[in-house]
């Protein structure tokens, strides 16, 4: 397996930039998951790395050379499409080894790769069935053996699992990331998906308007949003945004929202009067009678060993995640605390965070 390196990869089909100077590595055995809406640049960044687009700028390397304008064929990657691309002549068995048939490895050698393949992603009892009659969750199998079976340097997936319904989808999200760990092998995976993402990737990289927001684990972009547009894109529900017009000075510790002070993580830097929004985590909310900051219960979704309650407040509606056996009436006027510790600070003109101490330290929890 390979080091993938991205410097300053640019994009441009006629006016429109559908990628704008992207830079990233994912190293060996790393799962980079590439998540964003529909139109963001993903598909066209993984298209770039695989060959199938030639970037505008920029520069692509894997293991260490330079292949920015090599062919597909000469870059040693394995792509796995969203729809199978599978040959319905074809058993299970030649699907698999077509590859290896193409490039004259002998049958011995690919009967052998062939049923290796097939033990490790457990489909070896249906190597002589025809993938016509197959179910969605074995057709994407077989699609993934037929990529692994040729044993490239890296693997490329473009939204395998999107023509998945909601239960193969899961089964197969828990299978992919099992077989990485097992093979470890260096995977860029575009999804749209933030919960394929958190649950398979090492890191990720949040794109919007072919642009990366964010990169980094799931656990930095989850309690370190870098950009409102990410927390607002991860989480569900996604982060509440409180927002007031006020100036920060360096090492303040509180901001105003109207005439109540709430606490935050120190300040690391003056910020100008302007509009600001103060991020939380619908869990990092609970509700007190001694809190001077209060809303009337709107609504809420109970979702089993919790629920989501809306609070309409004056700085708009505010969901909190609270124990699912609390009881709230619609209108019930309650108080709502926050975790200092875990807020967000954001400027609103450029969507970006405000440097504080939740930015500079390790993540606790």
């Amino acid at each position: 397996m390979a080091e993938i390196r991205i410097e300053n990869l640019r994009k441009q089909f006629g006016d429109f930039a559908a990628v704008e100077n992207s830079t990233f590595v994912t190293h060996d055995g790393e799962f980079l998951a590439l998540l964003g809406p529909s139109g963001c640049g993903k598909t066209t960044t993984l298209r770039m790395i695989a060959g199938l687009e030639l970037p505008t700028s920029g520069k692509i390397y894997l293991d260490g050379e330079d292949v920015t304008f090599n062919r597909a064929s000469a870059r040693d990657i394995a792509f796995v499409f969203q729809l199978f691309a599978l040959y319905p002549h074809m058993n299970v068995r030649k699907n698999i080894g077509f590859p290896l048939l193409s490039q004259g490895v002998p049958k011995a050698e690919i009967r052998e790769r062939v049923e290796e393949t097939a033990r490790l992603l457990q489909i070896n009892h249906i190597l002589d069935r025809s993938v016509s009659g197959l179910a969605g969750g074995d057709r994407q199998r077989v699609a993934l053996g037929r990529a692994i079976v040729r044993r490239p340097k890296c693997f490329l997936m473009d939204e395998p699992l999107g023509t998945l319904d909601a239960e193969f989808r899961e089964v197969m999200v828990h299978e992919l990331r099992e077989l990485h760990n097992r093979i470890h092998a260096t995977t860029v995976y575009v999804t749209h998906d933030q919960h394929e993402a958190m649950a398979m990737a090492d890191k990720i990289a949040v794109m919007n308007h072919g642009i990366i927001e964010q990169f980094g684990t799931p656990q930095e972009i989850y309690s370190r949003p870098a950009t409102m547009y990410v927390a607002d894109f991860i989480g569900s529900p996604p982060m509440n945004f409180l927002r007031f017009t006020s100036g920060l000075q360096k090492g303040a510790h509180s901001v105003s929202l109207g005439d109540v002070e709430v606490g935050v993580p120190e300040v690391r830097e003056d910020m100008a009067v302007g509009e600001l929004a103060l991020g939380v985590r619908p869990e990092h909310i609970r509700f007190s009678d001694a809190s001077a900051l209060r809303g009337s219960v709107y609504g809420s979704e109970y979702l089993g060993t919790n629920q989501i309650v809306a609070v309409e407040t004056a700085n708009g509606l505010i969901k909190a995640r609270l124990p699912a056996n609390r009881n709230f009436r619609i209108g019930e006027t309650v108080g709502l605390e926050f975790n200092q510790a875990k807020l967000a600070l954001f400027d609103c003109k450029s969507g970006r965070a405000v440097p504080s101490s939740l930015y500079s330290e390790a993540l606790h929890g």
